[in-house]
């Protein structure tokens, strides 16, 4: 009930104004010590994933914590893990406003907000600073202004920075926001990016003693083909996690409304499906080779047990988080919960 007040407040504000001030008000409520106060102990189902042990399967995907500003408060409220990001080596604003768009008769969000980031060394500052000692994803990608024969630059500047502080590392290539940049996910330039990648981790693991998984990031708008052509190439260059999938560029779904015009990337309930089909294709082709992170249109705690079904290992929520709040958690993990019981 508290969720739904402060949602009827929010969602009388600019989109992202009222992104800005959720955000603003989780760091402050941690640093005043409220995070612990609200913390959920009872969220508890163990699943080791990518070698990492994670206390549950439902975790927060990258792009509403870019800057890492508000980790603590996030965990606070039961995710088993928390992925910031996407961080660019350099600040850059993104793209010119508006840049967010709700459309809540469908449970959707349309947003181009284009690697908007204050950089990885702010972002390497502000986790500094956290408290949190869970299971962090970091999210990288490249700088707008970085032409496409120079991205593994940006991607193996971005690891280096961030491999001591991760977890894991996400490699984003499938954001429909920042030009040419999904084109990195086919052909030589995929593997050229994953082959830097892989040497450059083995390097960082031998300074560091510490092996650090890497997962990839990709659109859910590719067909079954292009799909198996990326599978092949994260088997080949054994790649250690694929998060299926980004926001959609169709709007199917969502056609009857005002906003559907609107450019950017399409999240939330419509994407549901297409996220499952895409997962479901994935599973099918990897066969076990690495796991996958599911994410993608749950807005209920079905929808959650469902990408498990269809072949994945863990799931992230992000728009179904602020249309349903923290509620959304506990729900996907009861019905994940049933769904191991069912199969025992």
């Amino acid at each position: 009930m508290l969720y739904d007040l402060a949602r009827t407040l929010m969602f009388r504000l600019d989109p992202e104004v009222a992104h800005n001030v959720a955000l603003s008000g989780l760091s402050m409520g941690a640093s005043l010590g409220l995070d612990r106060m609200i913390k959920s102990h009872d969220l508890s189902m163990p699943v080791e994933v990518m070698g990492i042990r994670f206390p549950n399967p439902v975790g927060l995907a990258a792009g509403l914590d870019k800057n890492g500003s508000a980790v603590d408060g996030l965990a606070a409220l039961g995710f088993g893990f928390i992925e910031v990001g996407t961080v660019t080596p350099r600040p850059q604003p993104g793209n010119p406003k508006p840049r967010l768009f709700r459309i809540p008769e469908h449970r959707a969000i349309i947003n181009r907000m284009g690697f908007n980031n204050d950089g990885v060394d702010q972002l390497l500052v502000n986790l500094e600073r956290s408290r949190f000692k869970g299971v962090l994803g970091i999210n990288i990608g490249k700088n707008k202004d970085t032409p496409n024969n120079k991205a593994n630059d940006d991607y193996l500047l971005c690891l280096r920075k961030v491999y001591d502080r991760a977890s894991y590392i996400t490699v984003n290539v499938s954001s429909p926001n920042t030009p040419g940049l999904r084109t990195l996910q086919f052909g030589e330039s995929l593997n050229s990016l994953l082959d830097a990648l892989k040497t450059e981790q083995a390097r960082l693991a031998r300074i560091y003693g510490r092996y650090v998984p890497i997962a990839v990031k990709i659109a859910p708008d590719m067909d079954a083909q292009e799909l198996a052509l990326v599978a092949g190439s994260l088997k080949t260059y054994e790649m250690d996690g694929v998060i299926a999938t980004n926001t959609t560029l169709s709007r199917e779904g969502i056609e009857d409304s005002p906003l559907s015009q609107e450019a950017g990337g399409l999240s939330g309930e419509p994407v549901r499906s297409r996220a499952n089909e895409a997962i479901r294709t994935l599973a099918a082709e990897l066969g076990g080779a690495l796991p996958i992170i599911g994410v993608g249109g749950i807005c209920e705690g079905f929808d959650a047990a469902e990408k498990l079904e269809a072949g994945a290992s863990l799931v992230q929520i992000y728009t179904g988080f602020i249309y349903r709040g923290p509620r959304l958690i506990r729900e996907a993990l009861e019905e994940i919960s049933m769904l191991h019981s069912a199969k025992r």
